[in-house]
């Protein structure tokens, strides 16, 4: 049976989950505890855009625990990021260490940053004493092979951090094949800090597995799973499945006020369009015929026929998750 005392948090996913996305989330479904939001970047001009600001206002997030990621290799930028948000109200920032993607990498952000110890260790060492806000970090076991972690992992001791969320896998992988909860294991031994764990939790079995597995850890994040299967943060808790009669229906309850939401706010239909089937790229492997469902939404080239296929969807096709 599975810790009781665990903390679920929601990882962030960029262009997913939003504060309206996280609002509804809470909203609809049990278990969360906290959330992460999506990285903010400074741009060359040192500003946040505006989606950015609005996104972590406090008033758009009072629903629950909210967690800023910011991303970055500069020292002034993670302090003037720190006391921004600090500003706002937050308690805690997360660094994120972990972005796999090219464009951020190769910047020497993200996971580009974790085969370059020294210059992790450099830049804790200018901004920890002095940003005024709690500090975790989200990082991968490395970039290129997990010996990079092996290597971090005890440097960070000499610092002050709330917990060290490692996703198990390396940065070229992106989000391919196959976690490595071995390699997460071997981290356990290399580091005072309390870990979360994050991968390939992607049913309640899993789950339980890797729970009875780790019985030091009682932090977990999860992300592409439960965007896919809303349900499995609460089925975790429970330590049972949720009614699976009732699953479509509160399903259907919990994108109809997404949608309503991006209706009422996005301008124009190819905008929200953009973002449903987007969404609709992680909903849709929860029903039997994923690809079927996915390839309808996708060719919605209209409002009009995008709500045909989705009444559809909820009307002919199986929820399996």
């Amino acid at each position: 049976m599975q810790n009781l005392l665990s903390k679920i948090s929601l990882a962030p996913l960029q262009g997913i989950t939003d504060y309206y996305f996280r609002n509804a989330f809470q909203t609809h479904f049990k278990g969360l505890d906290e959330v992460y939001t999506p990285f903010l970047r400074l741009d060359k001009k040192k500003t946040l855009k505006s989606s950015q600001i609005k996104d972590i206002l406090p008033e758009n997030n009072s629903k629950i625990r909210v967690i800023p990621q910011i991303l970055t290799n500069s020292v002034q930028d993670f302090i003037y990021l720190s006391n921004y948000l600090a500003d706002l109200g937050y308690e805690e920032i997360n660094w994120n260490l972990g972005c796999p993607f090219p464009m951020v990498a190769k910047r020497q952000m993200g996971s580009g940053l974790l085969p370059y110890p020294e210059k992790i260790e450099h830049i804790l060492e200018q901004v920890v004493n002095t940003i005024p806000i709690k500090l975790s970090i989200k990082m991968r076991l490395g970039y290129e092979n997990e010996e990079e972690i092996y290597k971090i992992l005890p440097l960070l001791d000499k610092f002050s951090l709330t917990e060290i969320i490692i996703h198990a896998r390396i940065g070229k992988q992106m989000y391919k094949g196959n976690a490595n909860p071995d390699a997460f294991e071997k981290c356990i031994n290399l580091t005072k800090h309390q870990l979360s764990y994050n991968g390939d939790i992607i049913s309640l079995e899993s789950f339980q597995q890797l729970n009875k597995r780790f019985e030091t850890i009682n932090s977990w994040m999860i992300g592409r799973s439960a965007i896919s299967n809303p349900f499995l943060i609460e089925e975790i808790k429970k330590g049972e499945t949720c009614n699976k009669s009732q699953k479509l229906e509160r399903f259907s309850e919990f994108h109809s006020d997404l949608y309503e939401q991006f209706s009422n706010t996005l301008s124009g239909s190819g905008h929200i369009l953009s973002k449903m089937t987007h969404l609709w790229e992680y909903f849709s492997q929860s029903f039997s015929n994923s690809r079927k469902v996915y390839k309808a939404i996708k060719k919605s080239n209209s409002i009009r026929k995008f709500e045909e296929n989705i009444h559809h969807i909820f009307n002919k096709e199986d929820w399996i998750a």
